[in-house]
């Protein structure tokens, strides 16, 4: 009887167990209908009162987080995703590398996982190889006032002269690389809602930009040797392409027209909602500066270092629009900066990416754009900045 009893539990638990990964979402969330389970996970079980029981808390508050998800495969109907694959394509959920990049050992041809210390030891490499930037010697600053986080809203000029008070122009801006960027900075239209509309120099221009920078410079092929071996990219001409299209690929951010890009709204600045969004480059506030186009305001935060590249975060009025906090990489070549923020998209879509450059850490916060795709569902960048320092 004991044996009986025994085998009947046996089987008792067996069933639960099984019951359970039938009756659970776990994985499952955004499938067609599968008759081989007893509940669903898509959107018509709600329509058709079938859904598992878990399926509110696992697919609906959890669409966009990795909890219970790491390493499942691609579902295109799911917001973000959590498998070795979603770094190549800049779809992770955020907490993609906090929950899943130990779990997922299968890289799978998408790239093996990229940990905080490998990129805190690239961008120090990067910050070496910076031959461009600009000595002290070719560039100075007067930072004058500084204010607290509180008092950035206030729209108070409380700096008497410009932030740049000199720049060497013939010797850095005669340099390859600044020339391509210089000539790529001036294709576009400040506000949005207004469509860009790019001639066949101009898309050359933008191709001249990412070769010069990223092909012709020491810097920019160590960025590519090391997405390479880890997996990110097959080929440089891979890498390239993908460059192009992240960074200049077009989309909408007012009005339906094709009217904004991830370098427009980072490094030339744009204004939408009557005040100034993106602006993070210091080569376009200098000549906006110079041309009496930009009053600068104040500084809420000045990096630790104390030669070029540094970093500051910007009051400023362009022309009557207002930027609160405008962040940039002060005295930094076009390609580091272009290197740093594609470094960070590229690894940390969506979310903090923690460099280090000399020994002291800078913050990279990157955004994705969500609402259109490239390439197999590949996002456009968003944004990217120095994000303001902790205390």
């Amino acid at each position: 009887m004991k044996v009986i009893a025994v085998l009947a539990l046996s089987v008792t638990l067996f069933y639960q167990a099984y019951s359970n990964s039938l009756d659970s979402c776990q994985g499952r969330c955004g499938y067609g209908t599968d008759n081989s389970f007893s509940c669903q996970c898509n959107p018509s079980c709600e329509r058709f009162k079938d859904c598992c029981s878990d399926y509110a808390e696992v697919c609906k508050a959890g669409a966009t987080s990795c909890k219970g998800r790491c390493g499942e495969k691609y579902n295109s109907q799911n917001k973000c995703h959590c498998n070795s694959k979603c770094a190549q394509y800049n779809n992770c959920c955020s907490d993609y590398a906090d929950l899943c990049d130990s779990k997922d050992s299968d890289a799978g041809g998408g790239g093996s996982v990229i940990t905080d210390a490998e990129i805190k030891a690239i961008s120090e490499t990067l910050y070496v190889l910076d031959s461009n930037k600009a000595s002290s010697s070719e560039l100075i600053i007067d930072p004058q006032a500084l204010v607290p986080d509180s008092e950035t809203s206030s729209k108070t000029d409380l700096s008497p002269d410009r932030l740049f008070q000199y720049v060497d122009e013939q010797a850095l801006f005669s340099r390859p690389t600044y020339a391509a960027f210089l000539a790529v900075l001036d294709n576009y239209n400040r506000m949005t809602g207004q469509t860009e509309d790019f001639s066949p120099q101009q898309l050359a221009e933008q191709e001249t930009f990412v070769k010069e920078t990223m092909s012709n410079t020491e810097l920019g092929r160590e960025l590519f040797a090391f997405l390479y071996t880890k997996g990110v990219y097959a080929s440089e001409e891979a890498f390239i392409q993908d460059l192009k299209m992240m960074w200049f690929g077009l989309y909408s951010r007012n009005n339906n027209k094709m009217d904004s890009s991830g370098f427009e709204h980072i490094f030339a600045g744009e204004v939408k909602g009557g005040k100034v969004s993106g602006f993070h480059n210091w080569i376009q506030f200098y000549l906006l500066e110079k041309r009496g186009k930009l009053n600068y305001y104040s500084h809420s935060f000045n990096g630790p270092w104390t030669t070029y590249p540094d970093v500051m975060g910007m009051q400023f009025m362009w022309e009557g629009y207002y930027k609160q906090v405008g962040s940039a990489v002060i005295g930094c070549s076009p390609e580091f900066d272009f290197a740093l923020y594609s470094l960070c998209y590229i690894t940390r879509p969506g979310k903090q990416c923690r460099l280090s450059l000399g020994g002291k850490e800078l913050i990279i916060q990157t955004y994705t754009w969500d609402k259109t795709f490239y390439g197999d569902g590949k996002k456009f960048i968003g944004s990217a900045f120095p994000a303001t320092p902790r205390n």
